[in-house]
């Protein structure tokens, strides 16, 4: 029954959550996740104004866990980058006030979807 002790949670430091916070690089674009279809593979909306079928990389299937809403990276792929894509890296909750803070994400309220 007891054979394994609880570990106490550790409380979560945003600032060091905060600290390095990874933005797109090259053809990269912040997107979010509007809908999941099945497997590893959504619908994002980039703020490219574009929208994106998106999948999770093998390397990342067991580690990136999205849901609908989230704020991700999407890399457009070099074939049908205007239809399809990767999801690089998902933000915390924490991370996405950052960015609208800093006014990464500022295009995001112009847009009436969101």
């Amino acid at each position: 029954m007891g054979f394994y002790k609880k570990r106490p949670q550790q409380p979560i430091d945003e600032q060091a959550e905060i600290s390095r916070i990874k933005l797109p690089r090259g053809q990269e674009t912040f997107g979010v996740v509007e809908q999941r279809l099945g497997g590893s593979r959504m619908r994002v909306r980039c703020l490219d104004s574009k929208t994106r079928i998106c999948r999770i990389p093998g390397r990342l299937k067991r580690t990136l866990w999205v849901r609908e809403g989230d704020i991700i990276i999407a890399e457009p792929w070099e074939l049908g980058g205007d239809e399809k894509g990767d999801v690089v890296f998902k933000y915390t909750k924490a991370q996405t006030g950052w960015l609208h803070r800093k006014g990464y994400l500022s295009s995001l309220e112009n847009m009436s979807e969101f």
